[in-house]
C-alpha cells in the first residue's frame, strides 16, 4: 500500500489525528514501536486526564468518546486552588461557567483504547507495530523513513507522535526549548472516607503540590510533583506510611485514604519546539509541546493541535492544494503555536512562583490568589482555559 501520510508514534495524539483524517480516504500508516495487542489493552499507568469541553466536542466527533464506558468518566464540577497552609482558596464552580461540569476525568488508558478501536472500522488505517524508525528525512516531492529492519517507506507528508523526547524530531534538526524541573511527578489513586463532591484541589506547598482530583466511587487521583532527590523516600514508603502523609497534606478533608493502585514516577521536564513544521514535516502532541501537569493541558493541547493539523489538510484536498506544502504546514505551526505559547510560558512561570521560598514569592503567591477570586476579566480568563466550553 502506498501511504499519503506517515504518523510516527501511536499514542493518543497520533491515533486521534489518524482518526480525524481517516474519512478522507487517504492511505495512512502509523509505525510504532508497542505490539499492537498493547495499543488494543493497554496497561493503566496511573495518569488520569483531565479533559475540557473541548476535548469532549472533538473526542465525540471522532466516535471516541461514546466507547468510554460512563462509569470511567468522571466529572469536576468544582476547583480549588490552596497555596501552603493558608486556609483561603481561589475557587471556581461549574455554575459559574454555565456548564454542569468544569471537565471530565478519564484514564489514559481509557483515551488510548478508545482512540484504538475507533479506527477499526477503516482499511485505509494500517499500524505496524514493533517498528523503530532509525533515519528520516524529507524532499521538495516527500518524505521518507528508514525502520529498523531495513525496510524504506515513503509518503508526501510525514507527522511526528513520539513523545516529548521524540527521536523524529532530533532527525529533522528541529531545536527544542526543553525545561528540566529537577522535579519527578508521581501519581496513584486512593479511596476516600468522606465525599469529595466532585471537587478537585491543587495544593501549592513548599517545594512541592499535590492535585487531589475527583473520580467516580470515591476515589481520587492523586498527583505529587516534588524534588527529583526527595522522590526515592516517597516511592518507598509503605502504602499506609504514604496514605497517612497525604492525610496530613490535605489536612484530612476526605477521612482516611487508601491507596488502590501503585505509584508511578514520571521526571517533569517541559520542552517547546522552536517550530512545529518543516518541509514535508510536521509535529503534533508531546512531540510539539509538553506540558507541566500542574494546568492539565498536556492532552487537550495535543488532540487540539491534531485536529487544527487535520483540519488544515482538509481544506487543503477540498481546495485542490497539496495538502503537506509550506503554506498549509505553516498555517497549522501558527494557529497552533499561538494557543500553545502563552499557556505553555503562563504555566511554567506560575510553577516556578508557588515552589519558590523567598519571601517575595510567598507575598506574590497570595496576591495572585485574591486577585483570581475577585478581578472579574481575570476569573472568566481562568475558567475559560480551564473549560474551553468557549471555544470552536
Amino acid at each position: 500500500m502506498e501511504q499519503d501520510i506517515i504518523i510516527i508514534g501511536a499514542g493518543p495524539a497520533g491515533l486521534s489525528f489518524a482518526r480525524d483524517i481517516a474519512s478522507t480516504g487517504m492511505n495512512i500508516t502509523i509505525l510504532e514501536k508497542q505490539p499492537e495487542k498493547v495499543l488494543e489493552n493497554p496497561p493503566y499507568d496511573g495518569r488520569e486526564i483531565a479533559l475540557t469541553h473541548l476535548s469532549r466536542r472533538i473526542m465525540s466527533n471522532l466516535g471516541m468518546w461514546d466507547l468510554i464506558p460512563n462509569s470511567n468518566i468522571s466529572m469536576i464540577k468544582t476547583a480549588k486552588i490552596l497555596n501552603g497552609k493558608s486556609p483561603y482558596a481561589l475557587c471556581f464552580d461549574h455554575d459559574e461557567a454555565g456548564e454542569d461540569t468544569l471537565g471530565y476525568m478519564i484514564s489514559n488508558q481509557q483515551i488510548r483504547k478508545a482512540a484504538y478501536r475507533s479506527l477499526k472500522d477503516f482499511n485505509n488505517i494500517r499500524i505496524m507495530d514493533k517498528t523503530e524508525v532509525t533515519n528520516l528525512s524529507t524532499d521538495n516531492k516527500e518524505g521518507w523513513v528508514k525502520l529498523s529492519d531495513g525496510k524504506d517507506l515513503k509518503a508526501p507528508l510525514i507527522i511526528a507522535a513520539d513523545s516529548r523526547f521524540s527521536a523524529t524530531r532530533r532527525m529533522m534538526g528541529i531545536s527544542t526549548s526543553m525545561l528540566d524541573f529537577g522535579r519527578t511527578c508521581v501519581v496513584c489513586t486512593m479511596s476516600v472516607q468522606l465525599p469529595h463532591n466532585d471537587t478537585a484541589y491543587e495544593c501549592f506547598h513548599f517545594g512541592r503540590t499535590l492535585a487531589v482530583l475527583p473520580m467516580n466511587n470515591n476515589q481520587v487521583s492523586i498527583v505529587i510533583t516534588l524534588k527529583s532527590e526527595e522522590s526515592h523516600d516517597l516511592l518507598s514508603m509503605s502504602n499506609g506510611d504514604f496514605a497517612m502523609d497525604i492525610e496530613r497534606r490535605i489536612e484530612s478533608k476526605f477521612g482516611k485514604m487508601e491507596l488502590t493502585s501503585k505509584l508511578y514516577p514520571y521526571p517533569l521536564v517541559a520542552t517547546f519546539a522552536k517550530t512545529f513544521n518543516k518541509n514535508r514535516f510536521a509535529m503534533i502532541g508531546d512531540a510539539a509541546v509538553g506540558m507541566h501537569p500542574v494546568t492539565a493541558h498536556g492532552f487537550n493541547l495535543g488532540l487540539r493541535g491534531a485536529h487544527i493539523l487535520a483540519k488544515e489538510i482538509k481544506t487543503a484536498m477540498t481546495c485542490g492544494i497539496d495538502y503537506a506544502s509550506h503554506t498549509i504546514l505553516d498555517n497549522y505551526s501558527r494557529k497552533h503555536r499561538h494557543i500553545c505559547a502563552p499557556l505553555y510560558h503562563g504555566t511554567n512561570a506560575l510553577v516556578t512562583l508557588y515552589t519558590r521560598e523567598t519571601t517575595t514569592a510567598k507575598f506574590a503567591r497570595r496576591a495572585l490568589l485574591r486577585l483570581g477570586n475577585h478581578i472579574g476579566p481575570a476569573r472568566r480568563l481562568i475558567i475559560n482555559q480551564l473549560t474551553e466550553s468557549k471555544v470552536a
